[in-house]
């Protein structure tokens, strides 16, 4: 983080001829809006203002201030003191206007404090031209990741000057109800800090080092969020206080810990030793266990945001189980059918969010899965084997081999993987949704839309044949039945599934419209997938109910009991250690891409990562599982980065004209996915009703707004929908800058043959084939690494590939 310090000055004079535009832009203030331009010179910025014959120079420095030590310069706290003593503090200030909030300001200074200082000298001093509402000096802070990506913080702005008639400094602070648009790269200006001084003042409390003091304090995000939730100005002070008292605590001793799960899995010593990473991760998270459960109720509305959580993990994994169920139930011929599914998934979850490292992520069976167990169950028709035993005995070697990843520290070797690597992952699983649901379609449309009833009777009645005839081998076809002839059944499923990704995603954005109050926006995106899937269920189930709905398949009969492995011949029990060994690199690659997902920097995280710790309690989960008949399961995508960002606190910022967020905070808790699965559970009860008045098209789709909402942050997505884009309306992010064009479009080119590679694999028809899809996933690691380094310079990729963007 870093701050800079900007001053305009005003130069005035007549000019005739002509100036050399290098980019012009508009401005308006009390005069008509005049066109100005600016000139690059010595390393400088200059804006020249148009009016008539006259031109007016602005003069534009940008120069990096360090942060304040408050540790070591004890005038850093004083200043602090003597803010809180004055109290110039507004709070929820209605003006969004800069000159509005200036003169609030400026007023409630001088009212209280300087009687012989005017309204129109401070302003003068604050601003550089009388028409232009353009402020002289100001402090702003930057972020500099390790890519070289560039960012103005523009929710908080410093404005500063000096007045001769001042006797003393002043510090006023106002934050804002709404963002105020205050320049270039101010665009949502939250807080905006005002430092007035004397003319004649030391070095060390002039305008520049009062400023500096404030913009240090201010350039925390986490503690503007903080200042954001507070409702009066005692706390508000107090808070400013600690927070003060905290930066000097930090940089007398700048040892921290913040948990970058890079650094954690990078390693010095040339020799490890056995369970080194497992013993470090269950130290690293056991000193935060009991806060795990705090940081899920204290804090400004962060029961609002645990509830919501709990909702929207309950129906986004107890759906996709049904629907899996439903999958491993006809793979199977029911011995895996929905309640083992649920079930399943219940003990899974509760116990990865009782003993797992890293309770963010959430752990699910998934499609690969489902067509392992498919190919178990095809290998043991084939030869005659107990289904049971067989699918015991590949899970107990699966745990094997994942308990051999965590003691031997295997899961380092993630640190060679990429975002690249993960966004290709993430935008496989997405495209694996789009694939289920329109499967699903296709289905349907066979079955109903399609049906030959539907298609004779088109024939027949387009050619005036009477409605009942008799056949060749005098069979007669009444087509007036419509049994087998229901196409609104299937529209009814498109517009079920389409109705559910539009509810969904509309409440979704609902937080990014005009409407309503913040708090209520909010409020509807945190729901908008409960409100999606219990509307559309009611629509499909009672407002149509004249029109079949399709529904999943249940059964009332239940068996559970211990796998007898003890019943296989030793042949098989050697064929399933192969079995075992692909489905390990399948659980390896996907609990670790998940993981690593969701310890991402971007997510600011405190509490550091666990990835060995994880890869062991999946290990022995699994092997639990396994030997009673429930599905499998380790971490997914994109579930567990949706629970994140659904426990986070945002901040957004424009660029322009391009709107992003920014992850504040994460409220890092494990009661979401507790609380979530134990009603997951309770879920059993609720079958056959309510929950078989659930159609099928609104599973669909809940698999489509999975999809959609999983694009949200992918830079790989970003860069696709660059190739149809015009090069005018390319976000100014850090890549764009930093890489010509044809490189940015040759390593999408990239990312989707790889894409491409793993679509073949794991959508192939032969299931043999999609056996090898662990491996290709595998692979992804040494690719990136040994042959894409062959195609595109290392700087480059350093900006497309890096780890902070």
């Amino acid at each position: 983080m870093s701050i800079y310090n900007m001053s305009v000055r005003r130069v005035r004079g007549s000019f005739r001829g002509s100036l050399r535009r290098y980019g012009s832009a508009e401005s308006s203030g009390r005069r008509p809006i005049r066109h100005h331009s600016w000139i690059y010179s010595n390393n400088e910025w200059r804006i020249a203002y148009d009016d008539g014959d006259e031109v007016t120079l602005m003069y534009a420095k940008h120069e990096r201030l360090p942060m304040k030590d408050f540790g070591a310069e004890v005038r850093a706290s004083m200043d602090v003191d003597q803010f809180l003593q004055q109290a110039v503090l507004l709070l929820d200030v209605q003006e969004t206007s800069l000159e509005g909030i200036v003169d609030k300001m400026v007023k409630k200074v001088l009212d209280m404090k300087e009687p012989q200082a005017t309204l129109k000298e401070a302003k003068v001093a604050l601003f550089t031209h009388e028409s232009v509402n353009l402020l002289a000096r100001t402090i702003q802070g930057t972020y500099i990741s390790e890519g070289g990506g560039f960012d103005y913080d523009q929710s908080w702005l410093c404005a500063m000057c000096s007045m001769p008639s001042l006797h003393k400094r002043h510090v006023a602070i106002a934050r804002l109800k709404h963002p105020a648009n205050m320049g270039r790269n101010s665009h949502e200006v939250r807080f905006f800090i005002l430092v007035l001084t004397p003319s004649k003042e030391k070095g060390t409390k002039n305008a520049l080092e009062t400023g500096r003091t404030f913009a240090t304090i201010f350039a925390d995000m986490d503690f503007r969020q903080r200042l954001l939730e507070v409702q009066c100005e005692t706390e508000f002070k107090s808070l400013l206080l600690k927070h003060a008292q905290d930066l000097a605590s930090e940089q007398s001793n700048p040892i921290r810990n913040l948990g970058n799960h890079q650094s954690d899995l990078e390693f010095d010593e040339p020799k490890c030793r056995v369970a080194q990473g497992l013993c470090e991760d269950l130290r690293r998270r056991l000193s935060h266990y009991i806060s795990d459960y705090i940081d899920g109720v204290v804090g400004h509305q962060t029961i609002h945001k645990t509830i919501s959580t709990i909702f929207f993990l309950y129906f986004a994994c107890l759906l996709p189980t049904i629907a899996f169920g439903v999958l491993n139930d006809n793979n199977t011929n029911g011995k895996i059918d929905i309640r083992k599914a649920i079930i399943g998934q219940t003990v899974g979850g509760l116990s990865f969010g009782f003993f797992g490292g890293q309770p963010l992520v959430i752990i699910m069976t998934t499609a690969p899965l489902c067509l392992y167990i498919k190919v178990i169950y095809g290998i043991c028709e084939g030869f005659g084997l107990n289904f049971h035993a067989m699918y015991a005995c590949v899970g107990l070697w699966n745990t094997f081999f994942l308990i051999f990843y965590a003691v031997f520290d295997v899961s380092r070797l993630m640190k060679w993987c990429t975002r690249s690597t993960e966004e290709i992952f993430a935008l496989f699983i997405s495209i694996a949704f789009v694939v289920d649901a329109f499967r699903d379609v296709y289905k349907n449309f066979n079955k109903n839309y399609y049906s030959q009833k539907c298609l004779v009777k088109e024939d027949f009645l387009s050619a005036g044949t009477p409605i009942n005839f008799t056949s060749d081998v005098n069979a007669t076809i009444d087509i007036s039945d419509e049994s087998d002839c229901r196409r609104d059944a299937s529209l009814l499923f498109l517009l079920l599934m389409l109705g559910t990704v539009w509810v969904a995603v509309s409440l979704y954005n609902f937080n990014k419209t005009p409407y309503l109050q913040a708090s209520k926006r909010e409020l509807l995106a945190d729901y908008a997938l409960p409100v999606a899937v219990i509307l559309l269920s009611f629509v499909g189930s009672f407002i149509f109910k004249d029109i079949p709905v399709e529904s999943f398949r249940y059964t009332d009969t239940f068996e559970i009991g211990r796998a007898h492995i003890e019943e296989l011949p030793l042949s098989a029990a050697f064929a399933a250690m192969g079995l075992g060994f692909s489905l390990s690199l399948l659980f390896f690659m996907d609990q670790n891409i998940a993981a690593a997902m969701v310890n991402n920097p971007c997510n600011k995280l405190k509490k550091g990562c666990a990835y060995h710790l994880d890869l062991f309690v999946v290990g022995i989960l699994n092997g639990f599982l396994s030997l009673y008949g429930f599905p499998w399961m380790h971490g997914v995508l994109p579930h567990s980065p949706l629970h994140v960002r659904s426990l986070a606190d945002v901040e957004e910022r424009v660029d322009g004209g391009h709107v992003y967020e920014i992850i504040v905070k994460v409220r890092e808790t494990r009661i979401t996915s507790i609380v979530s699965h134990i009603l997951i559970g309770l879920s059993v009860f609720l079958l056959p009703y309510p929950l078989g008045n659930i159609p099928t098209a609104v599973l669909d789709g809940l698999f489509l707004y999975m999809a959609i909402t999983a694009l949200s942050g992918s830079q790989m997505f970003e860069r696709i929908t660059l190739l149809f884009m015009e090069q005018a309306a390319y976000p100014p992010n850090h890549y764009i800058r930093r890489c010509p064009q044809r490189k940015i479009h040759l390593f999408t080119f990239c990312q989707l043959v790889q894409l491409g590679i793993m679509c073949f694999f794991g959508f192939s028809p032969w299931p043999y084939v999609k056996m090898v899809f662990p491996i290709i996933i595998l692979l992804l690691l040494p690719v990136r690494h040994k042959i894409i380094t062959y195609v595109i310079d290392s700087k480059y990729l350093e900006a497309l590939d890096g780890e902070h963007q």
